[in-house]
């Protein structure tokens, strides 16, 4: 799948989802993808062959690449993303299934087996609100991105020992004769990719935390007017009730009372 067929698919849940999953959605194609397709590939594509090691041994800077890059930043950034944009398609399979049970519904209520264009084109167009099943389906999408970008972003620290690319590292792995001075090319303009691509990151999970914030709230809110809604209605059915009895009782008595003058 390319990033293009990525986007169609993220695109149709981008018309279900808040105007915070709307920015998140466009800050990860923006200034994610677009600046790992079009600038950070570039940047890293002269890796390892511009990786030098003041030694003439061979197989060692092969073996001194491989322990300080044990995989390299674009690779890990498109599994991030992959895995950032996993959840997504979990919610615009939930749509797709709800849609096709409207269309089940529409084609019952109507007593026909096909649809008009005319209906087709509203069912596609129709916004579903994030309710129910649509709600738990969304806001666990928003739970597993936090934890993928947030495992990703301590994967990277961990694995490179901090965001920033060093300019000389110190090797001594086998088969090198001895401690080995090692040249990486372009590290501060690496530094500074790996610090966007971060920081970006750090904006996606941020845009996460306060969507999920606002649907946890909005649910709560929802709870409680259901709930003031019984609140009132209990009573007036128990008034109502209270005066059909009242209107019994009296017309009973009414009537006993007749009954003993006759």
């Amino acid at each position: 799948m390319s990033w293009g067929a990525l986007y169609a698919q993220l695109g149709g849940v981008n018309k279900h989802s808040t105007s915070l999953g709307k920015i998140w959605l466009s800050v990860l194609f923006i200034f994610r993808i677009t600046i790992l397709v079009l600038a950070a590939e570039s940047v890293w594509g002269d890796e390892q062959s511009d990786f030098t090691c003041n030694t003439q041994q061979p197989g060692c800077k092969n073996v001194c690449y491989d322990h300080f890059f044990p995989v390299s930043h674009i690779r890990m950034w498109c599994l991030q993303l992959i895995f950032v944009s996993t959840p997504a398609l979990l919610v615009a399979m939930h749509v797709a299934y709800r849609k096709r049970g409207d269309k089940r519904t529409m084609l019952a209520s109507n007593g026909t087996e096909k649809m008009t264009d005319s209906e087709l084109q509203t069912l596609k167009k129709r916004r579903l609100p994030i309710t129910g099943t649509l709600w738990w389906t969304y806001t666990c999408s928003l739970f597993f991105r936090l934890i993928f970008e947030g495992g990703f972003m301590y994967a990277l620290y961990f694995v490179y020992d901090g965001f920033q690319m060093p300019r000389l590292v110190k090797c001594e792995q086998w088969p090198c004769p001895n401690k080995v001075d090692c040249f990486i090319s372009r590290p501060t303009e690496k530094t500074v990719f790996t610090i966007f691509m971060v920081a970006s990151s750090a904006i996606c999970m941020v845009l996460n935390v306060a969507e999920l914030f606002y649907l946890i709230v909005k649910a709560v809110m929802r709870c409680m007017t259901r709930s003031s809604r019984r609140k009132h209605t209990y009573p007036d059915s128990v008034t109502r009730d209270n005066k059909k009895n009242e209107m019994l009782l009296s017309s009973s008595t009414d009537s006993s009372s007749n009954k003993t003058m006759c």
